[in-house]
């Protein structure tokens, strides 16, 4: 067990009737993370999520949390965000939100002073006393949002905290996932489909598929491994003769021409090729202009690990 995880599954399996829901997954979540965990629907992450929030437990493997084996004593220091939201619609807003502080085990005192600030956080000040029922979708999650973190969870789990959202409260919600990571020290795991919240607040991410994990690490190491070496050049020159003088030690992957001899390729190139030692050969044949490593979003990396995987079954 490591102290520097917050999180660890080793070979967690659970099955329903004749449903694998997951098959022998294993991970790690570095203390102090924001992990995405993604995978298409039905691959299983919800299972996942439930074992850690403690509602249920595998059949099969352990979980280990903060270098501890999990049991029923650690809930308390959960925070859990369920994609499925329930509010009680028969109370107003702040009693709702202290009810639940309280059963998070905080004083009155100290859940009105947190209830007060979040509000004002998150522009709900003024909802205090109405009743539940009247409430928008997005200001529902606000409030769902708000008793999920209110009593500063060592481990906070996310079930796609950004649905039902418009793009300003998105980014409001955002802001305050990066603070409860950097001013608490609180772990995050991220259940999301929303690569581009991936792509902007998540250090690793775990793909889950079919009940397996196909892919775990930090996120900047996955891009790199997906980039595979492509690289995107402007130049201006000869776009023919460039493309004859690579031979083959570089792949043409993508070109297009802009006008005034001017030319956008991406390239692959061997890992025994530095990009510098690259960029030194180009600059004799034509007029670089810029080079850069290619730019390789999350969503790329989660579609072509799982291309990568259909294609291995099939084949």
């Amino acid at each position: 067990m490591n102290d520097s995880h917050s999180l660890e599954l080793f070979d967690v399996s659970k099955r329903y009737g004749t449903h694998i829901a997951l098959d022998g997954v294993s991970l790690e979540v570095p203390q102090g993370s924001i992990f995405g965990l993604l995978g298409p629907n039905g691959a299983g992450k919800t299972t996942l999520i439930r074992m850690v929030a403690g509602i249920t437990g595998p059949d099969q493997g352990s979980i280990s949390y903060f270098g501890q084996p999990m049991s029923s004593e650690h809930v308390s220091s959960l925070g859990y965000l369920p994609e499925e939201r329930g509010l009680y619609k028969n109370m107003r807003v702040g009693e709702q939100a202290m009810y639940f502080a309280r059963l998070r085990g905080m004083g009155k005192k100290e859940a009105e002073r947190e209830l007060v600030d979040w509000f004002d956080r998150l522009e709900v000040n003024g909802w205090w006393d109405k009743e539940v029922a009247d409430l928008s979708k997005g200001m529902a999650q606000k409030i769902q949002f708000i008793v999920a973190v209110l009593h500063k969870p060592k481990f906070l789990i996310l079930d796609e905290p950004l649905s039902g959202f418009d793009p300003i409260n998105a980014s409001r919600i955002r802001a305050e996932i990066n603070r409860l990571r950097d001013e608490f020290g609180t772990t995050i795991l991220l259940s999301t489909h929303d690569m581009s919240s991936v792509d902007e607040l998540c250090d690793h991410v775990a793909l889950i598929n079919n009940g397996k994990k196909i892919l775990e690490g930090p996120v900047s190491s996955l891009r790199e491994k997906a980039r595979a070496g492509r690289i995107e050049l402007k130049f201006r020159g000869n776009l023919i003769g460039f493309t004859a003088a690579l031979g083959a030690g570089a792949v043409l992957h993508e070109a297009s021409s802009l006008g005034d001899n001017m030319h956008d390729v991406v390239l692959g190139l061997p890992p025994s090729i530095p990009i510098e030692k690259f960029l030194k050969w180009a600059t004799s044949e034509v007029d670089v202009l810029s080079c850069t490593p290619k730019s390789v979003s999350m969503d790329e990396v989660f579609l072509h690990a799982v291309q990568a995987v259909s294609n291995t079954v099939s084949s």
